[in-house]
């Protein structure tokens, strides 16, 4: 079973996991480290067979939620508490 593992007291961010397909390929995001202080996430991106790392600003939506934009031109939306704990 998944768990949401967005945890800002606990910072329990370690081996979660969050997919989705772009129209033609399917990307899991894997997160690295999240840095509450300069409001930042480092996830490892794996897509079409390779695995990239990359480091992107958080932000907050109108309810307060953390998310961080991805895509050619930033498009996608993808928040942390989308993340799931990996079995």
């Amino acid at each position: 079973m998944k768990n949401k593992v967005f945890q800002e007291n606990e910072r329990k961010f370690y081996l979660s996991e969050f997919s989705y397909y772009d129209g033609e390929y399917e990307i899991t995001f894997n997160i690295v480290d999240v840095d509450f202080d300069r409001q930042s996430i480092t996830v490892a991106i794996t897509r079409a067979g390779k695995i990239t790392q990359d480091t992107f600003p958080l932000l907050k939506d109108n309810s307060g939620n953390l998310y961080f934009e991805y895509g050619r031109f930033y498009e996608n939306k993808i928040a942390l508490d989308d993340f799931c704990e990996v079995d």
